[in-house]
């Protein structure tokens, strides 16, 4: 039997599925718009973001460590050790919030302040840009992931919404 889908006229391809079928219409792909998937693809996201943020706070707690022994302590004024250790302890909080809606611009804001980590310590710094560009990239793959959801470009947007016995067929 064939499975190919059909509209009511019995016509199946670019026409049947509301698209225009030009080079040019990239609004959707090959397969149509497709449907709400079960799960959000971006929920898995928030837990990557979320170890993203622990592994952060973790190094830059560990390099409190850095700023009180490296040239015999010359780092260690209280200011820079206050900054080291409220953001790592920020970082760490703000790791089991990045469900709320305004946890971006916060994860934007902490990683502003861990790059300016160059004015307490280079090491700090340096680990700062190395995060700001691992959070540019978790950034670029949920961009990514929205615009192939948008797009219908999700495989779970055309699996089929109810299991079917395809044995009698």
């Amino acid at each position: 039997m064939n499975r190919r889908s059909t509209d009511d006229n019995g016509t199946a391809g670019a026409a049947a599925a509301g698209r225009s079928g030009s080079a040019g219409d990239d609004r959707y792909g090959p397969l149509g718009p497709g449907h709400e998937t079960a799960t959000d693809p971006l929920a898995s996201g928030t837990w990557v973001m979320s170890g993203a943020l622990v592994m952060e706070a973790i190094v830059v707690l560990l390099a409190l460590t850095v700023v009180l022994r490296v040239d015999e302590g010359a780092y260690a004024t209280p200011f820079n050790i206050t900054y080291v250790a409220v953001l790592g302890v920020v970082m760490l909080l703000m790791s089991g919030l990045q469900k709320r809606r305004w946890a971006t611009p916060v994860n934007v804001i902490l990683q502003v302040l861990a790059v300016a980590g160059f004015i307490v310590h280079p090491a700090i710094g340096i680990a700062g840009v190395i995060f700001a560009a691992a959070w540019v990239y978790v950034y670029y793959l949920r961009h990514t992931i929205r615009e192939r959801q948008r797009r219908g470009l999700l495989p779970a947007q055309h699996w089929p919404t109810e299991r079917r016995d395809d044995a009698g067929e």
